[in-house]
Formats: structure tokens, sequence, C-alpha cells
């Protein structure tokens, strides 16, 4: 007997549809899985049978095919012993079930016959949708997760026997459903604010350009001066994800086995700090079986990189591409994969490797040749894809002693969203650009055109500071941006000269 049962295959952070065949015949008791199968998906007949067993049904004893379709494309994990198991029951019984044709299935089976989450829940439902089936069954610690889709029945279940009787209409389950709007608005409020920092008026104005424009920033300045503080409050003021966003940056976090069980959903923009020892697959993505790295992870939000030169300079390279094309492509025998990677960089370091160089009150410990070394870790390439350079010195103490509020982020927020919405309606026929660090060099010319005394500013300032082309276009889309937070529809001088005084690593002083 020949019976089919649909699942899900996880290619990146999207899913393909796969139908598991499962036929018995003649021949000798043996059980073959065929169609580009995994080490984990072969050895599923072990603990399938087992389940089967321990759930009180019976698995074929003649020969047993199983095909997992497409055969061209690998299929990895355990996300499929759920569906085999029901294929092999249903075959073993004689038995057609309906309900195959119109779910997706998918789980992990204890030999108990417990059925265990899986990665990429969120992603196989989009796909099931997509085809055209009425419903998926999950395991349970899933459901919350996939029912974050409209248009398509979720249901969750705990074991094998409680998910073929459900199939097999002798018992009946509820749809998981979840409450969207509420799940974002609890998790909307933040633990930290921009209200609780002290002084550094001029940093802050820079992450307020940098956040409205979406552009990458670097923070240079001594031990103590605030810049992971201000770094960790930048998401606070970053416009709220929208469904869709949402949607993409929960996709990731499931692949990546991220998601807890009283989170399934991510409602915030991410933060994601690295460690400075992590590895080149670490912080983009790879190894055998390829998955999201921290850049994707940080997808919509915020990648925070603190003691950049501390970083190994290969792993710090990688950046160089994914800054520019917003994604990344990993290679593999098998085929290639490839992760979003839309965030925003920031970057923190110190002007030399004990701090104080340039400090009025504390002397610089380093020679010449030490300060150089230091900075030349961070290669020339890389940092011209840092739209903006700027120094956080250490903290007054008129300003730390003040009793004085500083701004909250609701207040900075307000005038960033009021920003990118400017950016949105300009961009609003082009897929691909969202905000004006995403703009080409097509764009620049249309949307970021000076006047003559712009112009002249800019010529003296590339001329004095030797900057690259790719400087200059940065200089053009950060002049865009704070013209669009000031609401000037033209880009005026006063904006240049501002955009060229975040760039403290073409100056004199730093070489």
């Amino acid at each position: 007997m020949l019976t089919r049962v649909f699942s899900a295959a996880i290619q990146g952070v999207d899913a393909v549809e796969v139908e598991v065949e499962v036929n018995t015949g003649p021949g000798a008791p043996q059980i073959v899985v065929v169609g580009l199968p995994d080490v984990a998906v072969k050895e599923s007949k072990d603990r399938v049978t087992t389940a089967i067993s321990n759930s009180g049904y019976r698995w074929p004893r003649e020969r047993t095919t199983i095909n997992l379709a497409p055969a061209d494309i690998k299929k990895e994990g355990p996300s499929f012993d759920l569906p085999i198991a029901l294929g092999m029951i249903a075959a073993a019984l004689d038995e057609d079930v309906p309900r195959f044709a119109r779910c997706l299935v998918a789980g992990e089976l204890a030999l108990t016959g417990e059925v265990r989450p899986v990665k990429g829940a969120l992603s196989m439902v989009l796909e099931a949708r997509n085809r055209g089936h009425k419903a998926v069954v999950l395991p349970l610690a899933n459901a919350r997760e996939a029912a974050m889709v409209e248009g398509i029945e979720v249901y969750g279940v705990t074991n094998l026997r409680e998910t073929y009787e459900f199939l097999t209409r002798k018992a009946e389950l509820s749809p998981v459903t979840e409450n969207v709007e509420a799940l974002f608005e609890s998790m909307a409020r933040d633990e930290v604010d921009f209200s609780e920092v002290k002084g550094q008026h001029h940093v802050k104005r820079a992450i307020e350009v940098a956040v409205s424009g979406n552009h990458a920033l670097l923070l240079i300045g001594p031990p103590g001066s605030g810049k992971s503080m201000l770094s960790k409050r930048i998401a606070t003021i970053m416009p709220p994800l929208t469904l869709e966003e949402a949607i993409e940056t929960t996709k990731i976090h499931s692949v990546a086995g991220m998601l807890k069980n009283d989170a399934p959903f991510v409602g915030r923009r991410p933060f994601r700090s690295p460690h400075s020892t992590i590895s080149d697959v670490g912080l983009v993505g790879g190894s055998a079986n390829p998955s999201p790295g921290e850049v994707s992870v940080a997808h919509h939000g915020v990648l925070f990189l603190d003691e950049l030169p501390e970083f190994k300079r290969t792993t710090l390279e990688t950046l160089r591409q994914i800054l520019e094309d917003r994604q990344v492509t990993v290679s593999r025998a098998a085929g290639s994969v490839t992760f979003p990677a839309n965030f925003m960089l920031i970057a923190a370091m110190n002007p030399c490797k004990c701090g104080y160089y340039g400090d009025p009150k504390r002397e610089c410990r380093c020679s010449p040749r030490e300060i150089e070394n230091y900075r030349n870790r961070i290669s020339g390439p890389l940092l011209d894809r840092i739209d903006l350079h700027v120094e956080a010195p250490a903290v007054e103490y008129k300003d730390l002693s003040s009793t004085e509020s500083a701004e909250p982020s609701a207040a900075i927020r307000s005038r960033v969203i009021e920003a990118r919405r400017i950016q949105r309606e300009r961009f609003a026929s082009s897929r691909k650009t969202r905000t004006n660090a995403e703009m080409s060099h097509g764009q620049i010319k249309e949307h970021c055109k000076l006047d003559s005394a712009g112009q002249e500013l800019l010529r003296h300032a590339m001329t004095n500071l030797q900057l690259s082309a790719r400087a200059y276009d940065r200089i053009l889309k950060v002049s865009r941006t704070i013209a669009d937070l000031a609401g000037s529809p033209t880009i005026q001088p006063p904006h240049v000269m501002e955009a060229i005084q975040y760039r403290t690593l073409d100056r004199n002083l730093w070489h």
C-alpha cells in the first residue's frame, strides 16, 4: 500500500514542501529511506518504529520504502519523524486518511511517542499556506509561533496517538490562535532608556542621525565614556517592527532554534552583541548544515560589536560585502543558501590599546607604533563602509552630577519615525530600498543633489581629507538623512557640514 503525508524541509530561512511517500510490499522486513536524507533522517526509522510500538500501533512487517520527494533537495533534521510514523501506521492498517492531503505535518518523535519541537516551524506554516494546505499539525511547543500566520489552521499535538486519531477523525482538536497585537503590546516596554544617559549630547545626535537613515556607526572613546551604554539603548529609538518585519525576524530565530516557549514571537527589534572571540561561521553563518549567524539573527535590528579591533581581522573583513548586499550567501558542495542580513551596525572602540590617546586628563601609555598597529587591525575598506565615525569623550563631572532629566527615548523615536516615513515615501516605487543607507548609486544621484555651496564644501573635504569615492557616497547619504530630520526637501550646506564632521577617522588628527 502507498500512503502520502506532506511535510517540509528548511532551506536557509525558508521551507520547501516535501512529500513523504510510504510504500509497503512483498519482501523481507526492511525499512529503506531514500530522497537525499541526512544521518538524522536515516536514523529516524529506529525512533519511528519504537515510537509506533510504544503508542499502541503496529508498523509494517514487510519491505517498506520511504521516499522524501523531491529527491534533489537534502533533507535534514528529525522533523520528518512524525509524518513518516503516520504514513507507516496508515500503511500497516491499510487505512485511507483523507486529512493527509489537506495538512502539512512536522515533528520529532521520542521513543515514547511524545512529539518534540522542531526548528523552522514558522517557515513551514508559510510554505503550507502558499501551497494551499488548509491546516498544519505541529508539536504543541511550536503552535504559538506558527499561529502568527493568518489564513491557515494550526493544530498543536503532544504525542503520536493523539495526532493519528485527530487525522483519522477519531478525536478532535481545537486550532491554536494567537493575538499578535497583544504580543506586540506586551513586548513594547523597554527596560532601558536614553533619559538615563548623562551628557554626550553630540553623540546622541549622531545616533539619532544613524538610526533615522539606518546608517552604520562607529563610536570612538576612552573606557567608561558610555559607548556600550549608549549602544544598548539604540534599539529603544528605532521604529517598531511591522508585522511583515516581525515574521521575517521570527523565521530566522526559529530556524536558529532561538525561540522560547514563553516568547514564541520576535516583537521587538533584535539587539545582538557577540563577543570578540566569535568565529567567522558564528558571525556570518554556515557550517556543514548552513544555519544563520549573528548578522542574520540581528536582521531588522542592531548588531553591536564592542572593542572592534579585538575581533579577528578575517572575521571583520567578512562584513564588508554584507554591509553592501544586506544578505549572506553560504555556498557548500550541496548548493548555496542565502540568509537576510539587513541590520544596523554599531561598533565601539578605544582610540588606542590603553584607551587614553588624546585624553586631556589621563596619559596614554602606548607608543606610536602600538597605536598604529592597534588601529590597523581595522582595514580602510571596512571603515569606508561605516557611515558615521563619532568621538565619545569621557563624561564631565558636571554632567554626571546633573539632576536635569535627559531627553527620553520616546521623544527621539518620534523624530526617527517621521524621518523614516519620509524615506518610505521617497522609495515607495523601489522594491529593495527602504532607507537612505540602502540607496544605490543611481538613487544617490537622484535624491542627493547639492547646490553650489554644498558642492564646494564637499569638494574641500574630499581634497583635504583624501576621501574615497565610497566615503563621498556615504557623506551624501548621511546629508540626505540629516535633511530628512530637519524636514527639508533639499540638502542644505549645514546638512553637508554635519555629515562631514561624522568622518572622524578621515581627519588628520586620527592619522
